[in-house]
């Protein structure tokens, strides 16, 4: 389908410029956006990029901006504080039995992620 050797494709995924998939008999399948990466690859190599070169550059393009992805994560981060602080408040004016109840409905898990969340906030 790409009119690359098995044996480059392998070499591309050791290299971690390709991500394979696993069958459960541990075959390993590349889906339709692996095969787009390995055209990306191959224009990238006829301009003359090595492919340390190419993978960096697919780096930065997939994962972004660090420092704009930091800004998000901060951003998100003082929402959810905004929010956990108005159901604390909001928790605080409910009676007992109420606030009994809505702590019911809350999974381990979430407590857990707030609690950590608010240790890294404030």
């Amino acid at each position: 389908m790409t009119g690359i050797t098995k044996r480059t494709i392998d070499y591309y995924t050791n290299l971690g410029l390709l991500k394979a998939e696993r069958s459960t008999s541990n075959y390993r399948f590349y889906t339709s956006e692996a095969i787009e990466r390995i055209h990306e690859i191959e224009a990238m190599k006829a301009q003359g990029m090595c492919l340390q070169d190419i993978k960096k550059s697919l780096d930065v393009e997939h994962n972004g901006n660090p420092k704009e992805d930091l800004q998000e994560i901060c951003l998100h981060m003082q929402t959810l504080q905004s929010e956990v602080s108005t159901l604390i408040e909001s928790m605080n004016r409910q009676e007992q039995s109420t606030k009994e109840t809505i702590k019911n409905k809350v999974l381990p898990e979430s407590v857990t992620l707030i609690q950590s969340l608010l240790r890294l906030i404030t």
